[in-house]
């Protein structure tokens, strides 16, 4: 896992595999301290964000939204927004 920055705001963000819902769900957990809207579809993960259900895929990053919401990113999107400043 790994912070990333969108000029001039930081971001907290993971990249979903495919293969690793468990630990994208339990770092959601981790920082909102609730359970939060996700539901495992094979290799897909379901997140309910403030715009409604929305799909990741592997490949697609997970990030924290400054009113603490979680939504998907495509890797394209995502490399040409934002830049890595720390490695957890």
């Amino acid at each position: 896992m790994a912070k990333y920055r969108k000029k001039p705001v930081v971001i907290e963000a993971i990249q979903f595999t495919g293969h690793n819902s468990t630990e994208v769900e339990a770092w959601m957990i981790g920082l909102e301290n609730k359970r939060p809207g996700v539901k495992h579809g094979g290799t897909v993960l379901c997140i309910e964000t403030l715009e409604g259900t929305m799909t990741a895929s592997p490949g697609d990053f997970i990030i924290k939204g400054v009113q603490g919401e979680f939504y998907p990113c495509k890797p394209d999107i995502f490399e040409a927004t934002y830049e890595k400043v720390e490695e957890i």
